[in-house]
This record gives C-alpha cells, structure tokens and sequence, in this order.
C-alpha cells in the first residue's frame, strides 16, 4: 500500500485541476501545467482536496508517483520552484544576454546556453544563477544541463554546483611531503 500515494493534495484558493481521459491539467496565478497519467489511477475532488485510488494492486507505485507529479504541479502553479546555482572558481562568472546564458568557465572561450521558455533566468551576482520556473522537471533539468558545462570538482572545489548540494571535498597527492 502507498503510503505517499494515500495522502491527498490540497488546492490552495486559486488552483483548478481537471481530468480528460489520462491527462492533468492544473491551472493557478502563475500559468497551467498538464501531465498524462496511468488510466487505471483513478481521481476524485472531495472537499477542496484530490485523491488517488486504484483498483489492481499492481499500481500500487503508480498511485504515488501520480500523486508527486500532481503535488509538483499544484505547487508550481501556486508558488513556483526556483534553484540557485553557484559557480566557484577564479575568474568563473555568468551573466544574462538576451535569451541566453553566458558564462565564463575557465574554457579558452565562454559557454552560452538556451534558456529554454516557461523560465526564468537571473544572475543575482557574477557567481550565482537563480533559475525559477512554474514546471520543477524543466527547472532541475536546465540546471542539469548548466552544470554539466563544468561540473564540480572535489579536489579544488571549481565547478558549477546546485546551492546546498552535498559536496565531497578529497584531499590532495600527500606522497613525498614531509618525508627525508
């Protein structure tokens, strides 16, 4: 038995949600999101909350992973999702031009990277890149994609890391020093 998929969502005032067949559609202040979802999950609006049920056991793990992705909607649309970037390393910087990002990453030239539509790319200084956006999959993933440009690196800690991501500092060659 589920226990995330049990759990019901509320609507906070302003939040719609609508079902046609096996597509989602929330709708909020900041925009509308849809997503298709298993038939066989079957939903029901009681009391201003959704919930999720299935008939066979065997979507059992769907259950939830239909309640996440529509808790994921609801919040975006309500209060949307945002991540900070960090970029750390001497002489490392971004910035926004237009429709792009462009950013200095120790490369003998500067990296430019789409932002895609339906985000919201900032730089809050020279080393921090605050992306928002309404859909948390398209906001993780263009993160994903910045920081496989120059991805952290344990030994000097330069790189381009999700702020408040775990990071594993390793130390250094130690053979030879202090030794005669």
């Amino acid at each position: 038995m589920s226990r995330i998929g049990n759990k019901p969502i509320k609507l906070e005032n302003g939040v719609t949600f609508a079902r046609n067949g096996d597509e989602i559609t929330v709708s909020g202040s900041k925009g509308t999101l849809t997503q298709v979802i298993d038939k066989n999950i079957k939903t029901e609006v009681k009391d201003n909350e959704v919930h999720f049920t299935y008939d066979d056991p065997s979507y059992n793990a769907k259950q939830g992973l239909a309640r996440a992705l529509v808790n994921n909607m609801v919040i975006g649309v309500s209060k949307g999702w945002e991540k900070k970037l960090v970029i750390a390393g001497v002489g490392y910087k971004a910035q926004v031009s237009g429709n792009k990002l462009v950013m200095n990453l120790g490369y003998s030239h500067q990296i430019e990277v789409e932002i895609p539509s339906g985000l919201k790319v900032t730089c809050t200084s020279p080393t921090e890149v605050l992306v928002s956006g309404i859909d948390k999959q398209r906001v993780g993933q263009f993160c994903a994609i910045v920081r496989s440009k120059r991805p952290y690196e344990p030994y000097h800690g330069y790189g381009v890391h999700v702020d408040g991501e775990r990071l594993i500092r390793k130390v250094g060659k130690s053979a030879g020093k202090g030794k005669k």
